[in-house]
């Protein structure tokens, strides 16, 4: 089936499959062909969201992809990550690669406040959503949501930050660099505590294979999901869904 937008949807076996493809008259593309940098999945609505190196945010309806929902644009660099609030259906959350933070209204359309904070990746804290985790360089900062007020400044990393990650409670926070894995509790400090650190050998590899862990049977399952590198993977908790996002300028929704 393909929509008015170039998106293509396919399903096929043994999983349930949704490919979206950001084809030649797809949305995220201007003159040339642009990459999908960051996909999210929102925890209580059938929504999508996507960003790209044309500097635009669009969210989408899961569950019918033939077009976007909304399309915020304001950013001046390419959009490196969002996010949506897990309290608030209508807000969501991007950061560009100058290191503007932009809150955007799903319902209105409007961009409800810009601020400086990370660069890489940002996260906001699960449940309570009081926290917006940024990472910026080495270091991730813990920001308030309302105040835009930095917390917390978690230092420890010595090469740039790729990903952040907060565990369900919201106690504890994932950092990721190049050589390196740190795990973090806020406490009551500044500066955060490192409570676990996995350092690697410098080895390096891409994947373009997904695999599904189904953690209460201890299995795996490795599926040839994408012709290029995996970049981004989203799982929601309501659905089941898992999405994964490629370099090969396609979005895949799987159950």
């Amino acid at each position: 089936m393909t929509g008015t937008t170039g998106l293509h949807l396919r399903k096929s076996a043994p999983f349930e499959r949704v490919q979206v493809k950001l084809s030649v008259a797809t949305s995220h593309q201007m003159e040339n062909c642009l990459l999908v940098v960051a996909m999210i999945k929102s925890p209580s609505m059938p929504r999508l969201a996507t960003s790209s190196f044309d500097k635009t945010v669009r969210v989408w309806d899961a569950d019918s992809t033939s077009y976007s929902l909304r399309t915020f644009t304001g950013h001046s660099a390419s959009v490196m990550s969002l996010d949506f609030h897990p309290n608030q259906d209508d807000l969501i959350c991007s950061c560009d690669g100058d290191g503007e933070i932009r809150y955007w209204n799903i319902k209105n359309g409007s961009c409800a406040r810009v601020f400086k904070g990370g660069t890489a990746q940002m996260r906001f804290q699960p449940r309570h959503g009081r926290y917006l985790a940024a990472a910026a360089e080495n270091v991730v900062s813990i920001l308030d949501v309302e105040t835009q007020a930095c917390r917390h400044s978690l230092q420890g990393h010595t090469k740039p930050i790729h990903s952040v990650c907060w565990d369900p409670s919201g106690e504890f926070l994932a950092s990721v660099s190049e050589d390196s894995v740190r795990v973090w509790t806020l406490g009551s400090g500044n500066e955060g505590e490192c409570v676990h650190e996995l350092s690697c050998n410098g080895n390096k590899f891409h994947s373009c294979s997904l695999e599904l862990w189904n953690m209460s049977e201890n299995k795996t399952m490795t599926l040839s999901a994408h012709d290029g590198l995996i970049a981004a993977l989203a799982v929601s908790t309501v659905s089941g869904l898992v999405a994964s996002a490629s370099h090969d300028k396609i979005v895949k929704l799987w159950k």
